[in-house]
């Protein structure tokens, strides 16, 4: 009993420690923000003000580099998601030898180097008159992001029962409509999901932006341009709004997904 109870002890140790190292730095950041001081810090403390957020809405420039970055991670899940769901449905009907090979080939993008996608990209794309912009940015991530909706889909399917699959086929269903009314239902929560990574990857991404967004400008670039010339707690003030943006869609989720499991319960 007793080195049950160690056990149990330790692991419960090791879960407050790595909650404190994942959420302690977000509580800084946050905490920052109502800082008198001009430096986004929390040491020294100059007196609790709220004046960083009007810093924050004031400054057109950060407001103009969040709006481009939303409609960049919005055009790379209009095209990475497709890509990624045709690239894993036709590796799930490759037999041959030859598909460890395609499988490594589509994941190779992830293993190079975002700088060299953004230059290869930049360079591609000159060839045919297309310089930097939101344009080459949306394609430049695409890329890469594309394979990671491959693996989230190619995951759902190793599990997906192919019977059904030929059941609705020998019952005279055409294969449009075996995709939309079997297999995209059981893809849905693989979808999901990766929409949702495939936009924060997105969102987040620099060392491929950063070669290809041109004279437009990003989130991540600009606060790496306010790096260098000076970055105020304003960030951390769209950092907060971020964050709880983000709890609150992650708290109208979770209702949604428990009330759609109490129905499920009490219609069985």
């Amino acid at each position: 009993m007793s080195s049950q109870r160690f056990l149990a002890f330790g692991l419960r140790f090791y879960v407050v420690i790595f909650f404190i190292y994942l959420f302690l730095p977000l509580i800084i950041m946050a905490a920052a923000t109502f800082n008198d001081s001009r430096f986004p810090t929390v040491t020294p403390w100059d007196g609790t003000t709220l004046r960083w957020f009007g810093e924050l809405a004031a400054d057109r420039g950060m407001w103009q580099a969040l709006a481009n970055s939303l409609i960049v991670a919005t055009g790379v899940l209009v095209v990475a998601v497709p890509i990624g769901i045709a690239t894993a449905l036709f590796l799930n009907t490759v037999t041959s030898r030859a598909k460890p090979f395609l499988y490594a080939l589509i994941l190779s993008p992830l293993l190079t180097p975002g700088v060299i996608i953004g230059i290869s990209t930049l360079i591609f794309w000159r060839q045919f008159g297309v310089s930097g912009g939101i344009f080459l940015t949306v394609l430049g991530q695409a890329t890469f992001i594309a394979a990671y909706v491959m693996l989230m889909v190619t995951a759902r399917l190793q599990r997906f029962d192919r019977t059904m699959e030929r059941a609705a086929l020998d019952l005279g269903a055409s294969q449009w409509q075996m995709f939309r009314r079997i297999l995209l239902p059981y893809l849905k929560p693989a979808l999901y999901s990766a929409a949702v990574i495939a936009f924060l990857q997105s969102f987040e991404n620099y060392n491929t932006t950063l070669f290809v967004v041109g004279y437009d400008t990003t989130l991540t670039v600009y606060i790496a341009s306010k790096v260098r010339t000076g970055l105020t707690p304003a960030v951390n003030a769209l950092g907060l709004i971020l964050i709880l943006v983000t709890v609150l869609f992650a708290a109208i989720y979770e209702l949604k997904r428990r009330r759609e499991a109490a129905r499920a319960v009490q219609g069985v």
